[in-house]
């Protein structure tokens, strides 16, 4: 079979990875499986002596199964040289990291081109719920037509020339549909699966996480003071890397009335709470852009932008700063802007780059000295 028709499959051993194998060979390709090994987790080792996790093994199954080409990349010292440091170092400066967000292009993606050229595949294919669209050259991610599990959030700094590559056969489908399609193909024990956690690596509240991954972060930071948005300490608190922007659980403070995180100072370890009503932002600064069409960008005339996975698009405005920073003005209500997660910007259902929440400091002096460019 020609290269054109040999297609690399990144398997998870999970429902959707495993309905992209089945559908892309009824559909005439030659597929070939890769499993990357990322993270041990104990519970994904199901029995006493199991060398591999479950995850594998379930891939290998369906390989075998469907008589497919099947590869083991074992990444997992590289995954935490790059994704759990990057992790870590995040919240060590403040910031509230999206794992996933740097894992599709710095690592999963990446990958998967290295073993697509090793097995002599011209095509990438994974289990994401999204969409392609080809405009003016360029290749765009559009979200998938199950809203509940739309993933276009993710791939927002995914290069042109992987993009190029890749294939999203499940995009146009529900995952009840997926589900019943598994099952009317004979895997309806797969079909009946759960669902795979939202951090890969993290089975448990990811503060303990840090403290068994980075066993001196409490050393390095220790406690601190909660103020109010005078500045006025309220009481303490045990490290601003276990605090989220727009937190109401958990913060071990008796206020009298609910109170949320505001805002996070790594410099002085403050944390800021207030109530929801001061979570509430205007403009918004979003740096180290990624866009595939800048003039697009900024003359699109219904332009949206989700500050979160799983948010509603929020309508805005945007002028650009320089090279490698926006403002964005919101035209209704936005609450909760986050330092560390993704800005991802839509035309619809079109993604039109992205970029990551900065530091809000300022942010109504900066806003003003703009404000012409609105």
């Amino acid at each position: 079979m020609n290269k054109e028709k040999r297609i690399l499959v990144g398997m998870s051993g999970g429902i959707d990875s495993s309905a992209t194998c089945i559908m892309l060979q009824e559909q005439g390709y030659e597929v070939v499986g890769v499993t990357m090994r990322t993270w041990d987790i104990p519970s994904h080792f199901s029995t006493p002596g199991q060398e591999q996790p479950d995850e594998v093994l379930e891939a290998q199954a369906l390989a075998e199964r469907l008589g497919i080409e099947h590869h083991v990349a074992d990444v997992r010292k590289e995954f935490k040289d790059v994704i759990v440091r990057y992790f870590i170092d995040e919240y060590i400066k403040g910031r509230t990291p999206n794992p996933c967000v740097m894992c599709n292009p710095l690592f999963k993606e990446r990958i998967l081109c290295e073993w697509a050229d090793r097995t002599g595949c011209a095509q990438i294919a994974t289990g994401h719920y999204c969409r392609m669209e080809d405009r003016n050259g360029h290749r765009y991610i559009v979200t998938g037509d199950d809203a509940t599990k739309d993933q276009s959030y993710f791939l927002w700094k995914l290069p042109q020339e992987i993009l190029k590559r890749m294939v999203f056969p499940l995009g146009g489908m529900t995952k009840a549909e997926v589900r019943d399609y598994l099952a009317s193909k004979g895997f309806e024990a797969k079909a009946r699966g759960g669902e795979s956690m939202e951090i890969c690596f993290i089975d448990k509240d990811y503060r303990e996480f840090l403290r068994e991954h980075c066993p001196d972060i409490d050393q390095r930071i220790g406690p601190g003071w909660f103020v109010d948005s005078k500045g006025l300490k309220l009481g303490q608190h045990k490290g601003f890397a276990y605090y989220t922007i727009g937190q109401r659980k958990g913060l071990e403070i008796a206020l009298g009335h609910p109170a949320y995180v505001l805002k996070i100072n790594p410099a002085k370890n403050t944390v800021m709470l207030g109530d929801a009503e001061q979570l509430k932002a205007e403009y918004m600064l979003v740096e180290d852009i990624n866009v595939i069409d800048m003039k697009e960008l900024l003359e699109c005339p219904n332009l949206s932008v989700r500050i979160r996975y799983r948010s509603r698009p929020i309508p805005c405005r945007i002028a650009l700063l320089d090279d490698t920073h926006l403002l964005v003005k919101f035209e209704a209500e936005a609450s909760a802007i986050t330092p560390g997660q993704s800005a991802v910007f839509y035309d619809g259902g079109r993604v039109l780059g992205g970029g990551f929440i900065a530091f809000q400091q300022a942010i109504k002096k900066l806003a003003a000295e703009n404000k012409e460019k609105f």
